[in-house]
């Protein structure tokens, strides 16, 4: 095999593929956007800000701890990238944009320090790609000071800071929760306050979700602590809550929020707010995986089987990327695409005799058993999660025309309705030609969620009927000399400086 093995992601699932890879001798290429693995969930700060584990990731401080171990040992055995952008697939090839020296994360600052690029051939492809917050915008979330609940937890792990000293946090899902304790924990000794929590779910639905949720017990009890604690430090929890508006004379001052019949209005310096995960499939996308429509994340997801096998022959998919089922399972997932990759393409561990061989087959067989049966109590304790914090479904009906949708092109509730009036249009595709929708520099990660429930509620539509935004190259913004260069097939150039930005 002349070809590597390549996995895009090092967090658990990328992490625990390579650790099967390796196993079975073979040397795969691990591509992360980051300067350190971890992911989201166990991201690492840079060594100058370095903290103990159990600060950093509290209950999951041995959880983190054993992933970053894994990867120490594993170093030397694969072809580790950080810092590197994948931002198109082609046939076989990954189209990569890299920093020279790995400091602060390039990705992160908008590829400004991306300075070269270079190309990967794999034999087969594990797209570990992770998730990112679901938005659903309101008035005033333009403001500085307004962050998403995944935003906050970066500022949190990798800056050793908090975004505001009066944070109130907001929306629904499990990381509302998680964040606000995790900045209770610190608030204190630098003079912050967590001010409240609130969510959008509506009371008594802990209850209902209580069967399912009971799969994983060890994480319910988990959630009801920090639960606990927030309520037992006077953090005010409130559910069913709906955010009407933030305010501020060029930042935020004060956030307006509606809970039943009573409207209250919250002075504070910071907001962290969102309503679930969704994932990142736009690398799934350009490397031609079918999609279908998954009603539990509410979003078009690539197809995969029960062994992590997409679509296309080859690309092999792992982690919340495909389905959000959470750090446990993404570890799970990319373990078992990385066996299943190995099965189709008949790779065993070298062996001394044919009786080994045999017995590392069955070994594998197992474990490939053992990961699907435990993936099952992940799901039920999803579908549990589904119930407890589901997004507001009338979030697209109670939006004013003025909300900005789309930030980076400055579109507004009413435009997108208006197209959609005027034109009669149907596909999210053909209202973003329309409008510009998700053309912008995000390209369409923190607006498409929001402009398909716009689109269907105008339309007299479902999600499903109204389809998904198409992943377009480059996925992340990156220097036009680079692209440029790739393009040309040309050795990696200097970018200057002054250039860095074109």
């Amino acid at each position: 095999m002349s070809d590597p093995i390549v996995i895009v992601g090092a967090g658990p699932a990328g992490l625990r593929a390579a650790e099967q890879l390796v196993r079975a001798g073979q040397r795969p290429v691990l591509i992360d956007e980051a300067t350190r693995v971890g992911g989201q969930i166990y991201r690492q700060p840079p060594a100058a800000l370095q903290r103990s584990r159990q600060a950093l990731y509290g209950f999951e401080a041995g959880k983190a701890g054993a992933l970053h171990d894994t990867f120490a040992a594993l170093l030397p055995q694969i072809d580790y990238r950080p810092d590197s952008l994948v931002w198109q697939i082609e046939a076989n090839t990954l189209h990569l944009a890299s920093v020279a020296s790995t400091g602060a994360s390039a990705v992160a600052s908008g590829g400004a320090a991306l300075t070269s690029a270079s190309a990967q051939r794999f034999s087969a492809l594990i797209l570990a790609t992770g998730a990112t917050d679901r938005v659903l915008p309101f008035p005033g979330w333009t403001l500085p000071g307004v962050f998403t609940l995944g935003g906050a937890q970066v500022a949190l792990k990798a800056q050793a800071c908090l975004i505001g000293p009066r944070v109130v946090f907001a929306g629904s899902g499990p990381l509302l929760y998680l964040v606000a304790w995790q900045y209770l924990q610190i608030s204190a000794n630098q003079g912050a306050q967590v001010l409240a929590v609130l969510d959008a779910a509506p009371p008594g639905a802990a209850w209902r979700a209580l069967p399912q949720l009971l799969a994983r017990p060890e994480v319910l009890a988990r959630g009801a602590y920090y639960l606990a604690r927030l309520r037992a430090a006077g953090v005010p929890v409130q559910h069913g809550v709906r955010l009407q508006r933030a305010q501020g004379d060029g930042r935020l001052e004060s956030l307006t929020w509606q809970a039943g019949r009573r409207t209250v209005t919250t002075a504070c310096d910071a907001l962290a707010f969102g309503h679930g995960l969704r994932p990142e499939t736009q690398l799934a996308d350009l490397a031609g995986c079918a999609f279908d429509f998954d009603p539990s994340d509410q979003a078009w997801l690539p197809r995969r089987d029960g062994a992590g096998r997409s679509s296309v022959a080859g690309v092999y998919l792992a982690g919340d990327g495909a389905g959000i089922l959470g750090a446990d399972a993404a570890e799970l997932t990319g373990a078992l695409a990385a066996l299943t990759a190995l099965d189709d393409l008949r790779l065993q561990p070298a062996s001394a005799s044919a009786s080994a061989s045999a017995s590392a087959s069955a070994s594998a067989s197992t474990l490939t058993r053992r990961l699907t049966q435990q993936l099952q109590r992940h799901r039920r304790f999803r579908a549990g999660l589904d119930q407890l914090s589901p997004p507001p479904d009338d979030w697209a009906a109670s939006v004013p025309d003025e909300l900005i949708v789309c930030r980076c092109e400055e579109i507004s509730a009413g435009e997108l309705r208006a197209c959609v009036r005027d034109t009669g249009t149907r596909d999210i595709n053909r209202l973003k030609a329309l409008t510009r929708i998700g053309m912008g520099r995000c390209q369409g990660r923190m607006c498409a969620a929001a402009a398909s429930r716009l689109l269907a509620d105008a339309a007299g539509s479902t999600l499903a009927q109204v389809g998904r935004l198409r992943g377009q190259a480059p996925v992340k913004p990156l220097p036009i000399r680079l692209l440029a260069e790739a393009l040309r097939g040309t050795a990696a150039l200097p970018v200057p400086a002054d250039e860095a930005d074109d």
